[in-house]
């Protein structure tokens, strides 16, 4: 999708953008304090972004993408899909997220990287990511994002080889929750979450009849509420507690931060 020359390219022009429309620019600052100047930069990568349909893969299993992709709105996975047409979801990737941080330096990827919902998507020219790295601070948050989304993978094989069926889904659950309030997309305790059943199935490495028992599970212990594209937590202390979640592997600010998210939590208004 990338290599045709689909994406326009992001030169070195500064735009300056709105704090909460600039997903890319709050994730590097969380993970390594930014300078000003370096936090204009960013802004001028989200504000070239284009769109992409809901369905679409941004790169395909064994493609290759020149440069850096970064997920500006929307939702896309990580996945793997069979000769059979079984898939298996390895990641979800939210915005602010860099797609492929970690195929900079493959010849092919080997995994397919879609979008979950209609997506902004920029990519940014190898020039361009050169003169980023050239910064301290965006190369620090660089590195630091990719050994998270290493993290990530470590907690997830846990979560698919060690947990319940319920605590698979209160862990994923938790950690989107994280991930979207460090970008200012958690609206009270809700953020949207556009994945199906049969998308959760693919994640959990369970089957849509066993999420859809699950999740009414979480539900009747009044833990999580679920309308249409959205999901409400309702108790994060107690949905931590039953996925055993510890948000220190997300490098998030610091876990003490994270950790007074719920330690400081109140319930939603009725």
């Amino acid at each position: 999708m990338f290599a045709d020359g689909s994406l326009r390219h992001v030169g070195n022009g500064a735009v300056a953008m709105d704090e909460l429309h600039r997903p890319f620019v709050r994730k590097l600052d969380a993970l390594a304090p930014l300078h000003a100047a370096d936090k204009v930069a960013l802004a001028a990568i989200e504000a070239d972004a284009q769109h992409f349909p809901s369905g679409t893969d941004l790169i395909p299993d064994g493609g290759w993408a020149e440069g850096m992709i970064v997920l500006v709105e929307g939702y896309a996975c990580r996945y793997k899909l069979r000769k059979n047409g079984r898939r298996q979801i390895i990641a979800y990737l939210v915005p602010g997220d860099v797609c492929d941080l970690d195929a900079l330096g493959l010849d092919r990827m080997d995994h397919a990287i879609g979008t979950h919902s209609n997506c902004r998507v920029t990519r940014v020219e190898p020039n361009v990511v050169s003169d980023l790295r050239r910064r301290p601070a965006v190369a620090q948050a660089l590195q630091t994002a990719a050994r998270a989304d290493e993290a990530r993978l470590r907690v997830w094989l846990v979560n698919l080889g060690c947990r319940s069926a319920v605590e698979r889904l209160a862990h994923l659950f938790c950690e989107l929750f994280m991930r979207l309030r460090e970008v200012g997309l958690v609206n009270g305790n809700s953020y949207l979450l556009p994945v199906i059943q049969h998308d959760l199935a693919d994640t959990t490495g369970m089957t849509p009849v066993h999420v859809n028992r699950s999740l009414g599970a979480l539900r009747r212990a009044g833990l999580i509420a679920r309308k249409g594209k959205h999901l409400t937590v309702l108790d994060l202390p107690r949905l931590m507690a039953v996925a055993e979640f510890d948000p220190g592997y997300l490098q998030l600010g610091s876990g003490r931060r994270m950790g007074e998210i719920a330690s400081s939590w109140m319930e939603p208004p009725i």
